[in-house]
């Protein structure tokens, strides 16, 4: 999706993680559940990374970039509202993020 991001292995059993030296195979179904919460953990965060890209893509380009495409390339002025434009994005989200910790562990010291 993202040109490459895997590395180029589209081998998804390859890239699966093998058990630890030693590992006897006592529990298979252990080793097979964990693997599969890793996967399903992956697969959300992936999620969660994509849908911040868009977000983001979204608000920038609707703020910065003018409806008539007169040239290719970004403008100087176009250039530097995208770049303040996800400074201020990921500034902004990482304080929502950083008040929603704080309530989250008010909340847990209750």
């Amino acid at each position: 999706m993202f040109g490459g991001f895997t590395g180029g292995n589209n081998n998804q059993a390859a890239a699966a993680p093998q058990p630890a030296a030693g590992f006897s195979g006592a529990n298979p179904q252990y080793y097979q559940q964990n693997q599969q919460s890793q996967l399903a953990a992956a697969e959300q965060e992936m999620d969660m990374i994509s849908d911040l890209f868009n977000r983001l893509s979204d608000a920038c380009h609707k703020k910065c970039i003018i409806n008539k495409y007169p040239d290719g390339d970004l403008t100087k002025g176009e250039s530097v509202c995208i770049d303040r434009c996800v400074s201020k994005f990921f500034q902004v989200n990482k304080e929502v993020g950083d008040v929603l910790a704080k309530l989250s562990e008010m909340n847990q010291n209750r």
